[in-house]
């Protein structure tokens, strides 16, 4: 029993668009508690939105590492190809270490004031600034180059 439904590639367009919205929607609570304090639940609910969306961006690299053994790439496409994984594999990164030092300081004890409050959230907006360039060169693969839209020789049509 295979994961990929028939019209699908690979597993790699159904995992991508999990991290942009588990990242962006971690990004806005820490926004709104670093403006507003209150409710409480908002410190934990960013950490673990975090969480999801750097284990899901962990998933998404290694279907797109995969994916591109399933699907034709034009010649014109190899070099927007690389620059997809490495800005992907430097997202991935950034937001797994984020993560990281985000949950070590808060079993440090690290009180959550306001400064650090913010710092958060400027380190999720670099964080989405990343996010962002990653997604507009997997976007240009499908969109401009038509990347995932033919089977690679040998491969199925989906």
């Amino acid at each position: 029993m295979s994961l990929v439904p028939s019209w699908a590639p690979n597993l790699h367009p159904l995992v991508v668009h999990f991290p942009i919205v588990l990242l962006f929607a971690a990004v806005m609570v820490d926004i709104v508690y670093a403006v507003f304090e209150r409710p409480a639940w908002l410190a934990p609910g960013g950490a673990s939105l975090s969480v999801a969306g750097a284990l899901a961006a962990v998933a998404a690299y290694l279907t797109g590492n995969q994916a591109g053994t399933t699907v034709y790439i034009p010649g014109m496409a190899h070099p927007a190809v690389d620059s997809h994984e490495t800005w992907a594999l430097v997202t991935t990164g950034y937001f797994v270490l984020a993560v990281c030092i985000r949950w070590s300081a808060r079993f440090v004890g690290f009180p959550g004031s306001r400064r650090q409050r913010v710092w958060l959230v400027i380190g999720g907006l670099v964080g989405l600034l990343l996010l962002f360039q990653t997604s507009e060169r997997g976007a240009r693969l499908v969109f401009k180059y038509g990347v995932g839209v033919i089977a690679a020789p040998g491969q199925s049509e989906f």
